[in-house]
């Protein structure tokens, strides 16, 4: 019996094509032709988003930002003295055996989750 070789035949028709060509060859260098390209594209990637993710987080810093001791000695004055004794009987008042439902106005354009 006679042995086939290892070689493929590639028509006349696909040599000229880029798609065949490229399947030999990745098959003769995996890594080149698949390995590099893929861990070149993760890397330069990682330094494409990187800006991108800065700017996220800058975004969320402006908004929330430091306040000064001024502005920090005026926000505790602005509320109402609580007395914890005052607090508890205040709620211990309250009758939380008769409640009813209400629903909360939804904004425009939101869904009011009934089916």
């Amino acid at each position: 019996m006679a042995v086939f070789g290892n070689k493929k035949f590639i028509s006349a028709a696909d040599a000229s094509k880029i798609g065949p060509r490229y399947r030999v060859m990745l098959a003769k260098h995996p890594f080149l032709l698949f390995g590099l390209p893929f861990i070149t594209v993760m890397i330069a990637g990682s330094f494409v988003l990187t800006p991108a993710t800065a700017i996220r987080y800058e975004r969320q810093d402006r908004k929330v930002r430091q306040l000064s001791r001024e502005e920090e000695l005026r926000v505790g004055k602005s509320g109402r003295k609580v007395d914890m004794k005052d607090e508890y009987y205040r709620l211990a008042a309250k009758d939380l055996d008769n409640w009813e439902q209400k629903r909360v106005k939804r904004l425009p354009g939101e869904t009011d989750g009934v089916l």
